[in-house]
């Protein structure tokens, strides 16, 4: 499947976990899954992209996809700042840009 640019931006994805180590969890890193992106090569035309996830009270918090993670279509984002609390573990995140 190829992907353009139109069906790039809008693309919901899930939060699955943190990035984490064997003794450290790195909050400013998520791993996010979209369910349309099945390979690596997929996965690594969205370097580059800013994603999005809206809490509950309305908050946006803005993360840049970094890398591949794994060869399946999972992907790594960078959160500035704080990085991401642990509610939004299993909740939909964003391609903004």
């Amino acid at each position: 499947m190829t992907l353009n640019k139109l069906e790039i931006l809008g693309m919901e994805g899930t939060i699955s976990n943190y990035k984490q180590g064997r003794h450290t969890i790195h909050l400013k890193h998520c791993i996010i899954v979209f369910p349309s992106i099945t390979n690596r090569k997929e996965a690594n035309k969205l370097i580059g992209r800013t994603v999005v996830w809206v809490s509950s009270t309305g908050k946006q918090l803005k993360g840049t996809i970094t890398r591949a993670h794994g060869n399946n279509g999972a992907i790594r984002a960078h959160f500035k700042k704080a990085g991401v609390p642990g509610q939004a573990l299993g909740t939909k995140i964003k391609i903004i840009k």
